[in-house]
This record gives C-alpha cells, structure tokens and sequence, in this order.
C-alpha cells in the first residue's frame, strides 16, 4: 500500500441554519469529525474536498458548491496514524473547505471508515470534535458563512 501524502482536506458540511455534519470514526472509538482526507497522486484539493465528501457520505456537489477557505494549518501527525506515512513524516498540511447543503439529509457513511453520523448545532460540534483544526473550523464557519453569503449579493 502506498504511503498517505501529508497533504490533506477538512470539509465543514452544513445547512444554512449551522446544523454540522459529524461522523464518529470507525478506527477511533468515540472521535467525531467532519469529512477528511488525504490528496492523491496530483490532485487538485477542492477535488479531493469533493471526491472524500463522496466516499464518506455518498453525497455528490459540483466544485462550485465547494467554498475553500483559503486557509490550511500544519500540524503534528497523531502517532496512532503514522505509519500510514512515509517514514519520518511527522506533520500533515490540512486546508479547509466547506458545503452548504438546503436541508439535514440522510447520508450513507463508509463502514470501512465510519461507524455513525449525526447532524447537530455548530457550537455543539465544536464541543464534539477530537480534532483542534476542525473545532476551530467550526468557530469560523459562521463569519465564513456571512462573508460568502456578502460576495454572492455583490456578485449579482
């Protein structure tokens, strides 16, 4: 099996009401998140955003319902997941998207990688989350959400 890139997505779901999209980890009891992934091969990253939204939820959006963020952070590799590295790969650049979705909706989880997933307010996804990037995702998401509903009105 080839090595993980060190370069990866975080993807905010949400409706436009602030109901988050969580999924608890399959290999990590108790660990919710938002949707992650690593890049693969050249991949451009609002594809990966798109491609691991699809894997992990069975959702499909168009790149244009993607909004990057414009925003990544470095941070230390849990020791748990590294030997899914290259050997001496100690840190991962995670660059952060989001989607708006009109409503709560079913989703289908990857049972190889999920075991559940739940819709709950912002503020208590961010209290739910075991990862300190996506808790500080979630406390952006609604300024973010203002700034892109601001453009849009400027764009028409």
């Amino acid at each position: 099996m080839p090595y993980k890139q060190p370069i990866s997505i975080l993807l905010v779901i949400h409706t436009p009401d602030l109901q988050v999209l969580l999924l608890e980890r399959c290999d990590f009891a108790g660990a919710w998140q938002s949707v992650t992934g690593s890049c693969e091969a050249d991949e451009p990253l609002i594809v990966t955003a798109q491609r691991e939204l699809f894997e992990e939820t069975g959702l499909a959006v168009s790149l244009e319902q993607i909004v990057d963020w414009q925003q990544s952070i470095d941070f230390e590799i849990f020791e748990r997941w590294r030997h899914r590295y290259a050997p001496g790969v100690t840190h991962n650049t995670e660059h952060v998207f989001s989607v708006q979705l009109p409503a709560v909706c079913e989703v289908t989880i990857a049972p190889r990688e999920h075991t559940q997933y739940c819709w709950v307010a912002c503020t208590d996804a961010i209290e739910r989350v075991f990862s300190p990037s996506n808790a500080d995702a979630l406390k952006q998401l609604p300024e973010k959400m203002r700034i892109t509903k601001d453009t849009k009105i400027k764009q028409k």
